[in-house]
């Protein structure tokens, strides 16, 4: 399993490589839990253990945040990720890097795992509950693994357009 940090700071440089620039912090929190999701649903697995928070903008990871600054991971932590998850995580930055924040948003707001994560909570009120890997399992269930591989693309990508 891959450590959140390191799967952050790969996104925050494929992301600038890219497109030559900065990923903002809303955008990266959700390619988080897009990469989560997609590594559910293709291997069964979660990538990383770390858990992501149901907050107002939608899943959030507590453990990033504290090392998130100006479009960059600022950590000293050192490892590698493995092939496979440059390979997973490299095709979550292509398929949803080019949405807008916002709209990556709107899709992360459709996830049963942050509904669920935000129950009894009014739409601005701070949560800090986890999402749960079980939910995150049953927005899985949606994906089609890999599918930007050959060109083809979700539903929900027409929903962001």
């Amino acid at each position: 399993m891959e450590n959140v940090l390191l799967v952050a700071k790969y996104i925050c440089d494929l992301y600038y490589a890219n497109s030559g620039e900065k990923i903002d912090e809303l955008k990266l929190h959700k390619l988080l839990y897009f990469v989560q999701r997609e590594s559910l649903a293709s291997t069964n697995k979660p990538l990383f253990q770390e858990a992501m928070q149901g907050w107002v903008h939608g899943p959030v990871s507590p453990e990033v945040r504290k090392y998130f600054y100006n479009g960059e991971m600022k950590m000293d932590f050192l490892g590698n990720l493995s092939q496979d998850s440059k390979i997973l995580i490299g095709g979550i930055v292509e398929k949803y890097g080019g949405i807008a924040s916002w709209k990556l948003r709107e899709l992360s707001h459709k996830e049963i795992s942050w509904q669920n994560s935000r129950v009894g909570l009014s739409p601005r009120e701070m949560g800090q509950e986890e999402l749960k890997i079980e939910d995150i399992r049953k927005d899985s269930e949606k994906v089609r693994p890999f599918d930007y591989q050959w060109g083809m693309y979700y539903d929900e990508m027409e929903d962001a357009e």
